[in-house]
């Protein structure tokens, strides 16, 4: 999950080089994902989304906040797949997997430890 957070943003960040996506495109994507709300809407949904995706996917990485960081995974992508849904129809959302990457992050949510993260380290120092 955190390799899928931090890639997409490194992409529209250009830090993929020519395979980057890079911020015009990426605004241009947000607003067709986001086709059913008002064009004014679109840059702060793209600098949220970035800023969301960059630290949840830190704090995925490293094992911090796990259960926050898995949850607000799962309800960021499945607001995606949703707007993807409304936008693009049922099809998109299931062909690029985001409900099973949302169920994905749902599932270590509910996890009841973290084993090999900095969480499981805390839990024991403390």
């Amino acid at each position: 999950m955190a390799s899928g957070f931090l890639s997409a943003v490194g992409s529209r960040l250009n830090l993929w080089g020519k395979k980057s996506s890079g911020w015009a495109n990426y605004l241009e994507y947000t607003a067709q994902v986001n086709s059913f709300l008002p064009k004014k809407f679109i840059p702060f949904l793209a600098v949220t989304s970035t800023m969301l995706e960059t630290s949840l996917g830190i704090l995925l990485l490293i094992g911090l906040k796990t259960r926050w960081a898995a949850s607000g995974a799962a309800f960021l992508t499945i607001l995606f797949a949703l707007a993807m849904a409304i936008s693009y129809g049922i099809k998109e959302p299931l062909d690029y997997s985001v409900f099973g990457f949302s169920a994905g992050a749902w599932a270590l949510a509910i996890m009841s430890d973290y084993k090999w993260s900095v969480d499981q380290l805390l839990k024991h120092k403390i």
